[in-house]
């Protein structure tokens, strides 16, 4: 894929990002791309926070990709810093071009580059096919993980 770009987001990378993240069944339910307020403010936080790394995969000039690393220090296991992968969308004409596949391994070299000993992600118990995904990559189901909605 050598016409790939993977670099930081722009602000003006907002409304791809946003229309790959409500392009789902879950994201439909819970994004809005109609009102771009809320996505521009949390991205100037991001932005602003050396531990966040907001992704987007650029292809001809259209954002084709997007992930969400985020290095986090810890005391546990013996004072490793650990990543976490989140939001990762593929636009629907790249799925299965191996634009995924390209983009974890970006974010797992960064972790290394980070220091960090651990990588982890979370996905949805809905989404088997993206499950099966980050089996294939190395990525085993060692936790159960749990939420409260504030």
């Amino acid at each position: 894929m050598s016409d790939l770009e993977i670099r930081p987001a722009l602000r003006t990378d907002i409304p791809a990002v946003v229309a790959m993240l409500a392009d789902d069944p879950l994201g439909a339910l819970r994004e809005s791309p109609d009102d771009l307020t809320p996505y521009e403010t949390a991205f100037e936080r991001l932005a602003g926070d050396p531990h966040q790394h907001v992704v987007v995969a650029v292809r001809s000039g259209a954002v084709v990709g997007t992930l969400q690393l985020t290095i986090i220090p810890g005391l546990s296991r013996r004072g490793a810093t650990r990543s976490i992968i989140e939001g990762v969308r593929i636009h629907s004409a790249e799925r299965g071009s191996g634009l995924g596949t390209e983009l974890i391994e970006w974010a797992i070299d960064e972790s290394r580059r980070q220091n960090c000993q651990l990588v982890q992600l979370t996905s949805d118990a809905t989404r088997t096919d993206a499950h099966r995904f980050y089996e294939r990559l190395g990525f085993e189901a060692s936790h159960l993980g749990f939420k409260i909605t504030l």
